[in-house]
């Protein structure tokens, strides 16, 4: 590392510690910015641009907490978990969740994230959403949707389900009765989408949110 940092490098790479040392997970762009008593995100962003080209720390740049440190890692480790990201969910597209004995050869990205975000539950892989069908459960264009792989949901359940009929994928809340599936928007310009049992497969239950920038 044969930069010299300035004063404002230094002092985010030090907040970046200090941060993750205390809450176990990075801080997002606003969290550096409001913590440096920085002008604007966009000054925060370069001065981590530089930061990554200098080796200091690596960085997924359209994940809002994915900030590591390169010397060591992350500052901790130990209640981190790797969490592949399969693909997007967006409705009018095919999406097929693969084995996950077989995520690691298919992945196209991945993020490591704090056990408590993902509920400390076994074999959780992430979709990024694409359109607003649940924006009014803040979940927005771009996040990221932390998945359980699930089949048999429970009502009430934010999931991932494949519609056979016409070979789509949505983002929805789940209900069930008497053999008919509604699939609840959040978004009041949306209606339900009321689908026979048969036709609806079920391919996880969010169990948490990542949001971006």
């Amino acid at each position: 590392m044969s930069k010299k940092l300035s004063d404002k490098q230094q002092r985010i790479l030090e907040f970046i510690g200090e941060f993750m040392d205390e809450r176990q997970f990075p801080p997002t762009v606003r969290d550096i910015q409001a913590g440096c008593s920085i002008s604007s995100t966009s000054v925060v962003d370069y001065n981590l641009r530089i930061l990554q080209r200098e080796g200091y720390i690596k960085r997924q740049a359209d994940v809002s907490r994915g900030i590591g440190l390169l010397d060591g890692g992350f500052t901790s480790r130990r209640d981190l978990v790797h969490v592949p990201i399969l693909g997007n969910i967006a409705a009018g597209e095919p999406l097929q969740i693969p084995p996950s004995d077989t995520w690691k050869a298919v992945e196209i990205d991945s993020v490591d994230l704090p056990s408590f975000m993902t509920g400390d539950k076994p074999e959780v892989f992430a979709l990024r959403v694409k359109g607003e069908s649940m924006i009014d459960a803040l979940v927005a264009d771009g996040d990221l949707v932390l998945m359980e792989p699930v089949s048999r949901p429970e009502n009430g359940d934010m999931v991932a389900a494949f519609l056979t009929d016409s070979e789509e994928v949505t983002l929805k809340h789940f209900q069930m009765q008497n053999g008919t599936v509604t699939l609840h928007p959040a978004n009041s310009s949306m209606a339900p989408m009321k689908v026979p049992a048969e036709k609806v497969s079920v391919q996880g239950r969010v169990v948490g949110v990542v949001r971006t920038l």
